[in-house]
C-alpha cells in the first residue's frame, strides 16, 4: 500500500505500546473536537513526544481541510505517521469503536426505556469537566499556533466570522490559507526529515482501493434491497460524509431537518436526545449518525435490524476518513519543504484556534444555561442565553474540574470519572434520578 512513512525504527514506539495509547484516547475522547484534540496533543506531543509540535499542527490543519470528523482523522494520520497503514487503521478504529459501542448500547436502551435520568446525570458531570479540557486545549494550541500579530489577527477574524456571522467553515479555511500563502514567509524544513517524494501511481492505487472498500457494501445492499431502508441509510450518511466540512457541528442542523422533516425517521424530541447523548459519550460527535440510524431501523425491524442500521451508518460515515487520510497523508509530509505551502498551513493553524474558540463558547453556553437562543440581526448572529436558566451546578462542577486538572495536575480519566460521579450525586439530591 502506498505512502508508508520513511521513519527510522528507533523513532517509533512499539506497535503494542501505541495500541494502548490509541485505546486510551478512544476511551477518554469526550468533549467534541476541541477536547479530543487537547487529549491527543497531551498524549502524543507532550507526554510521549511521538509527534513534534510542527507535525501535530500540520496534521491538524490538514485534517481541518478534509470532510468528516477532524479529530478522528488527526488520530488516523498520527497512527499512519508512526506505523503506516496498520497504525492508521488501529488509531482511527480505536478512536471510534469505544464510543460506537456506548452509543449502540444507549440506543438499544433508549428505544426500549426512553431517556435514562441516571445516565443524563452522569453525562452532565462529564460535560462540565469537558469545558476545562477545552480551555486547556485552547491555551496550549494558541501558544503554539499564534506566533506574531498576523497569526493573532487570523485567529480573531476566523472567530468573528464563524461565531458572529456564521461564515461557512470551508470559506474561513480557504481565506486563511490564501492569506498565509500570500505572505509566503513560512520556514522550510530540512527535506531529510520528511519521506521520499510522493509518486502518483501508488497514490492513485491507494485511492481506488479505499474508494472500493467504502462503496462495496452499497453494491451489496443495492443487489439485495435496492429500495430498502439500509440502502437509504447508506446513501444518506455517505452523502453527509462528503459534505461535512468543519466537523459535525457544520452539518447537524441539515441532518436533523432531513431526518425529522424529510424522511420522518425520528421525532424532534428523539433527535434532540440523540444529539445530547452523542455530545456526552466518547468519540466523534458525528457518532450521532449511528444513534439516528439505529432508531430508524429498529422502528422498522426491531433490535437486530437496528444494529444493522447502526453498522451501515458507521461504515458510511467513517470509511471515507481512511480514504482521505491514506490518500492525502503522504502529501502532508512534503509541506515542510515548501515555504509558501508552509505559510498557508500556518494560516490554517491560526484559523483553527479561532474555530475551536467558537466551539468552546458554544459548548460552554449550552452546558451553563438551560436555554440558549440564536438570534439573527441581518448578517449578524448572536447566541443569547436566558439568564434565568443558568445552572449553578454546572458552574460548580466546572470549577471543581478546573482545580483538579489545572491546579492539581490530575489526568483526564480521574477528572472525568469524579465529575461524572458528582453529577450523579447532584442529580440524586435534586430528585432528578
Amino acid at each position: 500500500m502506498s505512502g508508508e512513512p520513511a521513519r527510522p525504527v528507533d523513532e517509533a514506539p512499539a506497535f503494542s505500546a501505541a495500541l494502548k495509547v490509541w485505546a486510551r484516547i478512544g476511551l477518554l475522547s469526550f468533549g467534541g473536537p476541541a477536547g479530543q484534540i487537547a487529549l491527543m496533543h497531551r498524549e502524543l506531543v507532550e507526554r510521549r513526544t511521538w509527534l513534534s509540535e510542527r507535525r501535530f499542527l500540520d496534521a491538524l490543519s490538514f485534517s481541518m481541510l478534509l470532510p468528516g470528523p477532524e479529530a478522528m482523522q488527526l488520530a488516523t494520520y498520527a497512527g499512519w505517521r508512526l506505523h503506516g497503514v496498520r497504525g492508521g487503521l488501529a488509531a482511527g478504529l480505536l478512536f471510534v469503536l469505544p464510543g460506537a459501542v456506548v452509543i449502540a448500547v444507549l440506543a438499544a436502551l433508549y428505544s426500549v426505556f426512553g431517556a435514562a435520568p441516571a445516565a443524563a446525570a452522569l453525562f452532565f458531570g462529564v460535560k462540565a469537566a469537558v469545558i476545562v479540557i477545552v480551555i486547556e486545549a485552547l491555551l496550549k494550541l494558541s501558544r503554539r499556533a499564534l506566533k506574531g500579530p498576523w497569526a493573532w489577527a487570523t485567529a480573531g477574524l476566523a472567530f468573528v466570522s464563524i461565531f458572529f456571522f456564521s461564515a461557512p467553515f470551508p470559506l474561513i479555511v480557504a481565506a486563511a490559507a490564501i492569506w498565509g500563502a500570500a505572505r509566503g514567509r513560512g520556514d522550510a524544513v530540512d527535506e531529510q526529515e520528511y519521506s521520499a517524494p510522493v509518486r502518483a501511481g501508488p497514490v492513485a492505487a491507494t485511492a481506488a482501493l479505499w474508494l472500493g472498500i467504502w462503496l462495496a457494501p452499497l453494491g451489496a445492499l443495492y443487489l439485495f434491497a435496492p429500495d430498502g431502508l439500509l440502502t437509504k441509510i447508506f446513501l444518506f450518511f455517505s452523502w453527509l460524509a462528503i459534505i461535512t466540512f468543519g466537523g459535525a457541528y457544520a452539518v447537524l442542523a441539515y441532518m436533523a431537518q432531513v431526518v425529522v422533516s424529510g424522511f420522518g425517521w425520528l421525532a424532534p424530541g428523539e433527535m434532540m436526545d440523540a444529539l445530547g447523548l452523542a455530545e456526552t459519550t466518547p468519540g466523534p460527535l458525528i457518532l450521532v449518525t449511528e444513534f439516528v440510524a439505529y432508531l430508524a431501523a429498529a422502528k422498522a425491524g426491531g433490535l437486530w435490524f437496528g444494529l444493522a442500521g447502526a453498522a451501515v451508518a458507521l461504515w458510511a460515515t467513517f470509511a471515507p476518513c481512511f480514504l482521505w487520510i491514506f490518500t492525502g497523508a503522504p502529501f502532508v509530509e512534503r509541506i515542510g519543504t515548501r515555504p509558501r505551502l508552509r505559510a498557508a498551513l500556518d494560516g490554517v493553524s491560526a484559523a483553527v484556534v479561532g474555530v475551536i474558540l467558537n466551539l468552546s463558547i458554544w459548548f460552554t453556553l449550552h452546558v451553563f444555561f438551560g436555554a440558549v437562543e440564536r438570534r439573527e440581526f441581518g448578517p449578524l448572529t448572536l447566541w443569547t442565553p436566558e439568564l434565568a436558566s443558568f445552572d449553578w451546578r454546572a458552574a460548580a462542577l466546572t470549577a471543581l474540574a478546573g482545580v483538579m486538572l489545572l491546579r492539581l495536575g490530575w489526568g483526564f480519566a480521574p477528572v472525568l470519572g469524579l465529575s461524572a460521579l458528582f453529577g450523579l450525586g447532584l442529580g440524586y439530591l435534586a430528585g432528578a434520578v
